[in-house]
C-alpha cells in the first residue's frame, strides 16, 4: 500500500507514477502568493481582476486542507466586498465634481466647506464614471487581499517558523499565535454548537449565547495554557548566552538597516531625489539587515522534526506566480495601455491575451502542486500491527508536541 508522504519523506511519487499527498513548503504558497498580489498591483482591467480571483479561488479549493486556518478564505471574499463598496461611497460623497462628457446618476446634498478644505467637496451630484473608477480600485485591492488571504488558507503558519531566521523567531511565533487566535474560536464555536445540538438544546438567539460563550472560553483559556506550556518547554523568551552590548548592536545594525531600506524606496520612487537615496541606500541597508539578523540568530538555538523539503513542486509553484509578475511588468506582447483601460469614452473593456494567460499560468499552481495529505492517520499506521503502531506513539507525541507552536 502507498504511504502518504507528509513532507519529510523521500518519495514524491510511488511506483505508478501517481503523485502522493503531501503539504507543499509554506515558502512556496506565500512566494506565488506575493508574486501574483504584484501582478495584480499593475493592472486596473476588471476582467483581469475578476480573472485573478476566480484563479484564487480555484487554487484554494483544490489545494487547501482540513486545518482551522484553510477554512477562512471565504471571509478574505467578504472583506474584498466591503473593500469594494467602501471605495464607492467615498467616491461617491466625497467627490472631485463632475463634468460635462459624465453620465449623471444622481445627485447627494451638499455640505458647505471652510475655505481651507478647498479642492474636496461632500455631496453633490454624482458619476457613472467616478463610481466604476472607484469600484475598479476597490477591486484591484480587493484581489491584493484575497491574494494574502489565500497564502494564509493555503500555507501552514506553524511551519512556517521553520525557515523564519533565528533572530525574527519570537516575532514569528507571536505573530503565528495572533493568526490562529480567530480560527480556533470559529472552530470552537462549532464544536460547542455540535455538542448542543447532540443535547437536544433548543434555544436560539441570545438565549444560545450563554450556553456558547463560557464553554467557547473555557475552551480558549485551555488553549492559552497549553500553548503556554508548549513555548515555556521550548524555552521561548529566555536570551540564552546573548549579552546586552549583543542586543544593542542587533537593534542598531536592524534600525539602520530598515532606515536604509526606507531611503532607498523613496529614492527609487521619486525622479528628483539624489542618486544615494536610490540603489545604493538600498543596498546599504539590505546589508545592515542581513548583518543584524545573522548577529541576531545566533542566540536562538532551534531543533526542526522533520523539515520540509524544497523539491521539484515548490519550484514549479513558486515559478507560476513569479513568472505571471514579469509577464505583466515586461509589457512584451501586448498593449500597456490594456492593463489600465480608459474610462473615456465609456465602454466595456478589453480582456488583452497575454496577460490572461499569465494570470492564467499562476492558475496551473492549482494541479502542479501535490495534493494534500488527507485527514486522519495515514494508511501505513491504520494498516499497521499493534505492536508497530504503539511503538509509534513516542514520534506522535513528539509531533503535536512541535504542531503546538
Amino acid at each position: 500500500m502507498a504511504r502518504t508522504d507528509t513532507g519529510g519523506g523521500p518519495a514524491a511519487a510511488d511506483r505508478g507514477g501517481r503523485r502522493l499527498p503531501r503539504l507543499l513548503h509554506p515558502v512556496a504558497w506565500w512566494i506565488w502568493a506575493l508574486a501574483l498580489a504584484t501582478a495584480v498591483s499593475r493592472t486596473n482591467n476588471p476582467l483581469l481582476l475578476l480573472l485573478v480571483l476566480a484563479v484564487l479561488g480555484y487554487v484554494v479549493t483544490v489545494r487547501r486542507t482540513e486545518a482551522p486556518w484553510a477554512r477562512g478564505f471565504h471571509y478574505y471574499l467578504y472583506l474584498a466586498l466591503v473593500v469594494i463598496a467602501i471605495r464607492v461611497l467615498f467616491r461617491a460623497v466625497f467627490g472631485t465634481g463632475i463634468t460635462p462628457d459624465d453620465h449623471f446618476l444622481f445627485s447627494l446634498p451638499t455640505v458647505p466647506t471652510p475655505d481651507w478644505y478647498a479642492g474636496i467637496r461632500i455631496g453633490g451630484p454624482v458619476s457613472l464614471e467616478a463610481l466604476l473608477s472607484a469600484a475598479t480600485e476597490g477591486l484591484r485591492l480587493a484581489c491584493m487581499l484575497c491574494c494574502i488571504g489565500a497564502a494564509n488558507t493555503l500555507a501552514n503558519p506553524k511551519r512556517a517558523l521553520r525557515v523564519l531566521p533565528g533572530a525574527l523567531y519570537e516575532l514569528g511565533v507571536a505573530v503565528t499565535v495572533s493568526i490562529s487566535v480567530a480560527p480556533q474560536l470559529v472552530q470552537s464555536v462549532r464544536r460547542v454548537h455540535r455538542a448542543r445540538r447532540l443535547r437536544a438544546g433548543r434555544s436560539k438567539g441570545p438565549r444560545a449565547l450563554r450556553g456558547i460563550v463560557v464553554p467557547v472560553l473555557e475552551d480558549a483559556l485551555e488553549r492559552s495554557l497549553r500553548l503556554a506550556a508548549a513555548m515555556d518547554s521550548r524555552g521561548y523568551g529566555r536570551a540564552g548566552s546573548a549579552t546586552r552590548a549583543s542586543r544593542r548592536v542587533t537593534g542598531a545594525l536592524m534600525l539602520l538597516g530598515m532606515c536604509g531600506l526606507c531611503a532607498g524606496a523613496y529614492g527609487l520612487l521619486d525622479a528628483t531625489a539624489p542618486r544615494l537615496l536610490g540603489l545604493p541606500a538600498m543596498a546599504v541597508g539590505a546589508v545592515l539587515c542581513l548583518a543584524g539578523l545573522r548577529l541576531g540568530g545566533r542566540r536562538v538555538t532551534r531543533t526542526v522534526y522533520r523539515p520540509d523539503p524544497w523539491r521539484l513542486p515548490e519550484w514549479a509553484v513558486a515559478g507560476c506566480g513569479v513568472l505571471s509578475a514579469v509577464l505583466l511588468f515586461s509589457g512584451a506582447g501586448f498593449d500597456p495601455a490594456e492593463l489600465n483601460p480608459s474610462l473615456y469614452p465609456l465602454g466595456w473593456p478589453s480582456l488583452p491575451l497575454v496577460p490572461a494567460a499569465a494570470v492564467l499560468l499562476a492558475g496551473a499552481a492549482g494541479f502542479l502542486a501535490p495534493p494534500p495529505a488527507p485527514p486522519g492517520p495515514a494508511p501505513a499506521e491504520a494498516s499497521a500491527p499493534p505492536a508497530r503502531r504503539a511503538g509509534s506513539a513516542p514520534r506522535a507525541a513528539a509531533r503535536r508536541t512541535e504542531d503546538a507552536l
